[in-house]
């Protein structure tokens, strides 16, 4: 027969406890139930170490690559001294490449100083190194640094292009000719001929114009589409832990009720 029937009735021995209480017994069915999922709770955990690390190593190679682009467009650009341009633009390619800098070195910022604090505990190699590590702290700044280096960067990168195109295509034609332009009196400022539909330098700017507006708004939908992907993701990777959770107390009040049987 079964060794539970041998045990007494008020008994509050375990049927297998030799010695040990129902308490203690209760105690060390949890812990083996626990400790039988302890290597994938280890393995999530650095899962999203490894995730950190990978999130701010692409964020610093992006920021430092577009930040040097921007700042060598801007150094590099040579503005027509005899060519009026609209205030506007001079003032929006200013703007956008002095914010492109600056977020692309906010996000350089915190992954120089996050990275090493990350790489010197994934170097170790001990299951239990990983809540060493500031990751889980500091995620907030770990996926503002991901965002303004992926989305917000990227995106102010593509107006800079297009801003870039109007200042170096709009003054071409502006002048009948060089020869013109440069005969003109040096007393008496030049007076270029505005741009028209007509002209090769705006037809240029246009049409760069017309293919990166598409180009944005894909970029757009795509960074939507996928962070609601990755929300998803991660929401459905919850309901399953929970799930998993839920399994363990009904085994726990399982083993109670049949104990309480006893």
């Amino acid at each position: 027969m079964n060794s539970e029937l041998n045990v007494p009735m008020g008994s509050d021995r375990a049927p297998d406890g030799a010695g040990m209480d129902y308490r203690d017994w209760v105690r060390r069915s949890y812990l083996e139930l626990v400790s039988s999922n302890h290597h994938s709770v280890q393995a999530l955990s650095w899962r999203k170490l490894y995730l950190s690390r990978a999130k701010l190593k692409a964020s610093s190679r992006t920021s430092a690559l577009l930040s040097g682009f921007a700042m060598v467009a801007m150094v590099e650009v040579q503005l027509e001294m005899q060519y009026n341009y609209h205030p506007a633009l001079l003032i929006a390619f200013s703007v956008c490449t002095t914010v492109l800098v600056a977020v692309h070195l906010f996000a350089l910022l915190i992954s120089t100083c996050i990275l090493p604090n990350v790489e010197a505990v994934s170097n170790i190699h001990n299951l239990n190194s990983v809540s060493e590590s500031p990751h889980e702290r500091m995620h907030l700044y770990i996926e503002l640094a991901w965002g303004f280096s992926t989305a917000l960067g990227i995106l102010l990168f593509l107006a800079e292009v297009v801003l870039l195109c109007w200042i170096k295509f709009l003054p071409v034609d502006s002048c009948l000719s060089k020869k013109t332009c440069n005969t003109e009196s040096s007393t008496s400022a030049a007076s270029p001929t505005p741009p028209t539909a007509s002209s090769t330098g705006f037809q240029a700017a246009l049409a760069s114009t017309i293919i990166m507006v598409p180009v944005g708004v894909i970029f757009v939908v795509f960074t939507i589409h996928f962070y609601r992907s990755l929300v998803r993701h991660k929401t459905d990777r919850h309901h399953e832990e929970i799930e998993e959770l839920h399994k363990i107390k009904v085994q726990l009040d399982g083993h109670e009720r049949g104990l309480q049987t006893v």
